[in-house]
């Protein structure tokens, strides 16, 4: 088999010209010589001798991402010892913003999915979420108990201050711990770990994405919410999430809001995530969903209540939503249950399912319950 097909990717030169700032990611072949290339003078600028902050390292993948005219010069260096692709730009996507709110308490997804029946047991204590999105509000009353430095990959001087909403909204859902002036989440003892590699209009790069699953990684995250998606299958993010799984991390990640029937985004396409779908009150698949054999769980996702920037509150709806609540449900179980592998995490998630009202396909994934996956998990 050609090497290049193995390592998935191309091994045609890249573009040299430079579309709209397109970048590419580059990826070694051979450890050794990632480890030379960082070792060189490849990296820095001939005339300053300083660094090249065009040139990213992506170590866990052992590749580099850079501008395409970089790209072009390093593929005719290298030959046939790398493979590469385009950094594709990805998204944080949830449907229109809703009003802002003013009812808090207990909102209606988490008591659904009986999580405040499992606080008696298990409230998720000291488990460690990497929660990749915008950042999140650090100034929140609702988050002040769960949140950890977590890192900024936009700028590492700052804190991942979230200056879109979505991160907020996310974290809210998993770890708020504010039941008498706010709301509170699934696993409110939780750690959040917020990793900002979204800018203020929720956009990254693939290679943002890699370097926030790297900091999970390093960072001995327990499980990871990714609560975006691409339609493009990228051979490097597939790369970092194999690499995650098998270190033990697990993704949760979203299908979508596109409606799409036989079809999902990426990465919670890929096998070794968790790939969620929404529901709505009714216990049925919401409509914007995208739904797929690949999809493993559904939670709620329609019209979710949960944290917003200078301590509001918002309801929005999108399978972002309904991510934040498997990975505070796993929270939960790892904290009854640590030392589970994501393997084990993911056949209790799906085994534990509520079968969906008027699902079609008579293998449709089942709805959350965090009931059943505790009782489950219990029989181990």
């Amino acid at each position: 088999m050609d090497a290049s097909r193995a390592a998935g990717g191309l091994r045609e030169p890249p573009d040299p010209s430079n579309p709209a700032g397109r970048r590419y990611i580059v990826r070694f072949l051979d450890d050794r010589d990632y480890g030379r290339f960082l070792l060189n003078d490849r990296l820095r600028e001939p005339r300053r001798g300083e660094p090249d902050r065009d040139v990213r390292p992506l170590p866990l993948i052992r590749a580099v991402s850079c501008p395409a005219d970089k790209a072009f010069r390093l593929s005719r260096s290298l030959g046939d010892k790398a493979v590469w692709e385009v950094d594709e730009p990805i998204e944080v996507r949830a449907l229109p913003k809703g009003a802002i709110v003013t009812d808090k308490g207990i909102p209606w997804g988490v008591r659904h999915i009986q999580a405040p029946q499992a606080w008696g047991r298990t409230t998720g204590h000291r488990v460690r979420i990497g929660v990749i999105d915008t950042g999140v509000d650090y100034t929140h009353p609702d988050l002040r108990h769960s949140l950890e430095r977590g890192i900024n990959l936009l700028n590492r001087m700052a804190l991942p201050q979230d200056d879109n909403g979505h991160g907020t909204h996310i974290a809210g859902t998993i770890a708020a711990a504010n039941e008498l002036q706010g709301m509170i989440g699934v696993a409110p003892r939780s750690l959040l770990y917020p990793v900002k590699a979204f800018d203020h209009n929720g956009t990254a790069f693939v290679s943002d994405i890699v370097l926030g699953i790297d900091w999970c990684v390093r960072n001995h995250m327990d499980v990871v919410n990714m609560s975006f998606g691409m339609r493009t299958k990228s051979r490097s993010l597939l790369s970092a999430v194999n690499r995650a799984y098998h270190s033990g991390v697990l993704i949760v990640a979203s299908s979508g809001n596109e409606g799409r029937v036989g079809d999902i985004d990426y990465p919670a396409g890929f096998g070794q995530t968790i790939a969620v779908g929404a529901t709505n009150r009714a216990g049925r698949v919401a409509k914007f969903t995208n739904r797929s054999p690949l999809i493993d769980i559904y939670a709620p996702g329609d019209r979710i209540m949960s944290s917003w920037l200078r301590g509001k509150h918002r309801e929005m709806s999108g399978t972002s939503m309904a991510t934040s609540h498997v990975t505070g449900a796993i929270a939960l179980l790892l904290s009854l249950k640590p030392g589970l592998s994501p393997g084990q995490i993911k056949s209790i998630v799906k085994s534990s399912a509520v079968p969906l009202r008027k699902a079609k396909a008579p293998r449709s994934a089942g709805e959350l319950s965090v009931t059943r996956i505790l009782n489950a998990a219990e029989r181990l």
